[in-house]
């Protein structure tokens, strides 16, 4: 299993983040209010043959959640391509899931990081973004956080649980609510969502066109966080990408269709490997 055994410190705060396997280099970018176990599986599986890494960005999963760090998408952005730096990587293999994939666009357009290619699942990339939820709570983030304990919880499940299109089983809601639960980890969901701003992928979106290298997007049909006419947009946007559309999926495109997800992933990065893939 790819743990989250190494730390780094970087601008007061800790990263935690691990690596397993050999081969290519395949760095995976989690969204929110979701952290790298979302995508440990996926990089379990593909560890016998490429060089994984995982990470939990700031404010969320392993990494730390001081209050007076900033944990906005520009931040966020500018760590990866540290991180980057950090692990000696040139030109990885990238594959991003909602926030994830702004941050992961911000570090290639924005500070140079080089990609070998993008693998990028229902991704925040294109204005407007947000779940009605979302924006609801990112306008008043002060007055949710001050919601009694019980509320908050239930308003958290019924939130996530909207994530999913198949449902989520009582056991996967525990999983991915708990980290919002504790002391530190309630405040710092509201404070991720009231940092959110849509400046932070406006800064981007001219430079989309500039993208060479390859691309592949994928997309739950019946994602009602970012509804799938935004792949589309996004394919329109990066001459040259493609787009695959999985049926009777949310925007948990890991939980509704994890075979298929996981098919995809294998084919893609196994077909950039062998150099078979789209390069323009």
């Amino acid at each position: 299993m790819t743990s989250l055994d190494q730390l780094l410190h970087w601008r007061g705060r800790s990263v935690a983040w691990g690596t397993a396997g050999s081969g290519p280099a395949v760095v995976f970018c989690h969204g929110t209010p979701w952290s790298s176990a979302l995508w440990r599986p996926f990089a379990d599986a593909l560890s016998r043959d490429f060089t994984v890494y995982l990470w939990d960005m700031p404010g969320y999963g392993l990494s730390s959640k001081e209050p007076e760090h900033a944990v906005d998408l520009g931040i966020q952005g500018e760590l990866l391509a540290d991180l980057l730096t950090t692990w000696g990587l040139d030109a990885p293999h990238v594959v991003a899931h909602d926030v994830g994939g702004a941050v992961a666009l911000r570090a290639h357009l924005m500070h140079g990081s080089s990609v070998a290619s993008l693998f990028l699942v229902d991704v925040v990339a294109l204005s407007p973004w947000g779940s009605p939820f979302f924006n609801l709570v990112k306008d008043h983030a002060d007055v949710f956080a001050r919601l009694p304990e019980a509320v908050h919880a239930g308003a958290l499940r019924a939130y996530i649980g909207g994530a999913s299109h198949l449902g989520l089983t009582e056991a996967q809601l525990d999983e991915l609510t708990a980290p919002w639960l504790t002391e530190r980890g309630r405040p710092a969901f509201y404070r991720q969502i009231a940092q959110a701003d849509e400046r932070f992928t406006d800064d981007f979106a001219g430079r989309l066109r500039s993208i060479r290298a390859p691309v592949r997007i994928v997309w739950g049909e019946d994602d009602t966080w970012i509804p799938v006419d935004r792949a589309r947009s996004l394919r329109d946007a990066i001459p040259g990408s493609t787009v695959r559309l999985v049926s009777a999926a949310g925007h948990l495109v890991h939980l509704d269709a994890p075979v298929v997800l996981a098919d995809a992933l294998r084919a893609w990065l196994n077909q950039q490997a062998s150099g078979t893939g789209t390069h323009r």
